[in-house]
């Protein structure tokens, strides 16, 4: 095995070391529920400190790793945002888990940066589109973490037990994956990289794709068991089918999209992102029957899946800024998306429907169409990447 392949595999743990650590977070939330007794809109405050930090984390890592490298954030980051996660579980009073879950949250956004900074570089040493895949072994990791936390609970592990033991394979994995993160530290004397720039036409318009997308995740994540068990009418058996089917076709499709980007160039994918999501949604609304929608969910999974990887893979070759920023300005943009969408299906769906509230987001993938087709000479002369 040579050497660019052992840093695929060891940078590809550090992904999943993430993923794994933030399923397991949110494996244990009811029980973090139940042991500081907080009703539903008082756990619904608590969790919104995980965006607050990452919002906070967003500039932070702009910066960081635009003046220090990817190397030293991603080592010093991953053993603290290792160790944090214990510390959500030994929290006594909300008055700790409040700044514990902000810095959790803070952390996570800042090795989202530097792990995706260093990925575009080994892609440009391979020579071929492997960010996808980085991205499937995070959702795959979720998977695992929802497993493994289910087996503490079944086991009756207390949340700081089970965190404790996923930080210890977390450092096993950072111990192991650190000799092959290299050092990128770049020659600029402002060290800047604050994400306050004003983006060029082509991060706006990447940042505006993979706001929609990202809006689209978020609302499939929280909504999708809501819609199957009020508009499909699911038994109670067949009510978190929707989720499953997005979320399979979302993990599967990223390992999928390396390959669709290598064949068919970056645009091209996206434009046929947008329209698997314009087509499952609609397909959902229009025949509200259970196997028709989970087909339709299944195309919201595979379009949502290569939005965030095509984007990053775009945005880190930008000619104005270097890959930290241009990824701190368009996770910048792309954030509010995940934000805005589940308060604004529930908003809509008060006004109106849930159906109706789908129909709205179904419009997300024709405008990631619609920004991916018009004035293509915003992007690159070839977004195509080169072979290996």
């Amino acid at each position: 095995m040579n050497y660019l392949s052992k840093r695929r595999i060891a940078l590809g743990s550090m992904f999943f070391f993430i993923g794994l650590c933030f399923a397991s977070w949110a494996a244990r939330i009811p029980d973090i529920q139940t042991k500081f007794q907080l009703s539903e809109g008082q756990l619904g405050t608590i969790l919104l400190c995980l965006p607050m930090g990452s919002m906070i984390g967003l500039p932070i890592a702009g910066w960081s790793v635009h003046r220090y490298g990817s190397r030293i954030v991603i080592l010093i980051g991953s053993f603290i945002y290792a160790l944090t996660l214990p510390l959500i579980g030994l929290a006594t009073t909300t008055w700790v888990i409040v700044p514990v879950l902000i810095i959790f949250g803070m952390l996570g956004n800042i090795m989202n940066i530097s792990l995706n900074t260093q990925a575009l570089g080994l892609e440009d040493q391979i020579g071929k589109s492997i960010l996808a895949s980085f991205h499937g072994l995070w959702s795959l990791a979720g998977f695992t973490g929802a497993g493994i936390g289910a087996a503490m609970i079944f086991l009756k592990f207390s949340p700081a037990a089970h965190y404790a033991i996923v930080t210890l394979i977390s450092i096993v994995i950072v111990l192991f994956a650190q000799k092959f993160v290299l050092n990128d530290k770049t020659d600029s004397e402002d060290g800047s990289g604050l994400v306050l720039k004003r983006p060029d036409n082509l991060l706006l318009r990447i940042g505006l794709i993979a706001f929609l997308g990202m809006m689209t995740e978020g609302c499939m994540f929280d909504w999708s068991g809501v819609y199957f068990k009020k508009i499909v009418l699911a038994q109670p058996e067949w009510v978190a089918l929707g989720y499953v089917c997005f979320m399979g076709a979302m993990a599967s499709g990223r390992f999928l999209t390396d390959k669709a980007t290598a064949r068919f160039g970056r645009v091209p994918v996206l434009r046929l992102s947008g329209l698997m999501i314009f087509i499952g949604l609609l397909l959902s609304v229009a025949f509200p029957m259970l196997w028709v929608a989970a087909v339709g969910f299944l195309l919201v999974g595979f379009g949502v899946a290569s939005i965030i990887p095509v984007s990053y893979g775009i945005a880190g070759r930008s000619k104005l800024y270097p890959p930290s920023v241009a990824l701190a300005l368009v996770s910048t943009i792309s954030f509010f998306g995940f934000l805005l969408g589940p308060p604004l299906i529930g908003f809509v769906a008060d006004l109106f429907n849930l159906k109706f509230s789908f129909a709205l987001i179904a419009v997300n993938g024709l405008g990631i169409v619609l920004l991916s087709s018009i004035r293509k000479q915003v992007f690159f002369t070839d977004q195509k990447p080169a072979q290996a």
